[in-house]
């Protein structure tokens, strides 16, 4: 039996960034539907490491990323839970000289933007962090920053935005996009047949061909992080700890389990899917434990991995099309959207209602690439939101 839905706005993808624009729209007093080919925040958004960072951020980030930091303080009330967010500090580590250097010139550059950021030398870093290993020449500390609970967060913004009145569809890929007079209409698994003044798309790995098809193409690629977390332990860390030119990121919840990233999986056959590398696990425990002691008895209970969307100049792309009037993006976050994902649903929600937002999103638009604006602006999408095209954007039979 086939199913019609006409609504406002029609977001495809229901991790994080969906669900937050979702629940923004919806306060707003739109009508919402939030399409997901799966569970809403099963992909990226849930399975990420949970950092909630400003520091280390490119400049033109920063911005937005404020916006966001406001966002995490309110999650209980906003969405009924508060993520086992953490206020706990975001402490960089620099391995060098050159490390520290660079930390220095950020510090600097980021001034104006209010991170409060506070650099520290080996001798601080010893007195304040004793549970930090050799090898650290030092730091940079910022407070504001901390780390949540990314599969409470994730679900519980689409859980909201369910109680709020938004049309929650998972299990329903996206399967045609067709921009027809002044809306659109969407056909979806499930005899679904939906129509919407706006379509946001926020499809994470899966949204390039759907820009694509509206001729945007956009050089997206698939990483896969790797997670480690250990069995719970007395406290071994106090803070979310990063490195200067990647490396190891790590963060002790408060049962005393400590998460561990710094690795890739590998993709499986489907390329929505990937798994772990056993010799990556065990590379990023030993390279923990030579860096934190008191890791180096503990023992690793699992480790896990996720499919997330990356861009080459590691800028998301946020804002509206260039070619379809009442379509926007928002993806490509290159494994750093879960801090950022509050202030883009606040943003998006801001740019259907108005048409414009106060926070600079400049730097994030997909004409960046250099779309011809001529392009197709009233074709559809034939994209579907639960396959790799061979030839992507090439319309299916």
């Amino acid at each position: 039996m086939s199913r019609h839905l006409s609504v406002d706005v029609a977001i495809i993808g229901g991790g994080l960034v969906g669900s937050s624009t979702a629940l923004a729209l919806r306060g707003m007093g739109f009508s919402v539907a939030l399409l997901d080919k799966g569970f809403c925040g099963a992909q990226a958004s849930g399975v990420n490491y949970g950092g909630v960072r400003r520091q280390g951020r490119p400049v033109e980030q920063l911005p937005l990323s404020q916006r966001a930091h406001a966002v995490w303080p309110r999650l209980k009330a906003l969405i009924g839970i508060d993520g086992e967010f953490v206020r706990s500090g975001h402490l960089k580590l620099a391995r060098d000289e050159a490390d520290m250097a660079s930390l220095e010139t950020y510090a600097e550059t980021t001034a104006e933007h209010e991170l409060d950021l506070e650099l520290i030398g080996h001798n601080g870093l010893r007195e304040r962090f004793g549970w930090i290993g050799d090898g650290v020449v030092g730091a940079s500390f910022c407070p504001g920053d901390g780390h949540a609970n990314p599969r409470l967060v994730s679900t519980g913004f689409a859980a909201a935005a369910r109680r709020a009145g938004v049309e929650v569809l998972e299990n329903t890929a996206v399967e045609d996009v067709t921009r027809d007079g002044d809306s659109f209409a969407l056909e979806a698994a499930g005899n679904l047949s939906l129509r919407a003044r706006f379509v946001i798309n926020s499809a994470g790995a899966w949204a390039g061909p759907f820009a694509e098809s509206f001729g945007e193409p956009v050089p997206l690629s698939r990483i896969y992080p790797s997670m480690v977390v250990t069995e719970p332990m007395e406290p071994v860390m106090s803070v979310n700890i990063g490195m200067t030119g990647r490396g190891i990121y790590a963060r002790q919840v408060e049962r005393g389990n400590v998460v561990v990233g710094g690795e890739r999986a590998l993709p499986l056959g489907d390329v929505d899917f990937s798994r772990p590398r056993g010799e990556g696990a065990l590379s990023i425990m030993n390279r923990a434990a030579a860096l934190f002691p008191g890791l180096r008895h503990a023992q690793a209970i699992r480790f896990w991995s996720g499919t997330e969307g990356a861009m080459p100049d590691e800028n998301p792309v946020i804002g509206p099309s260039q070619t379809t009037p009442g379509l926007f993006h928002a993806f490509g976050f290159t494994g750093a959207g879960f801090q950022i994902a509050p202030g883009v649903g606040e943003v998006l929600a801001e740019l259907i209602r108005d048409g414009e937002t106060q926070t600079p999103i400049a730097a994030f638009s997909i004409g960046r690439f250099g779309n011809p604006a001529s392009a197709r602006t009233d074709q559809g999408s034939n994209a579907g939101q639960n396959q790799e095209p061979p030839h992507i954007g090439e319309p299916r039979p």
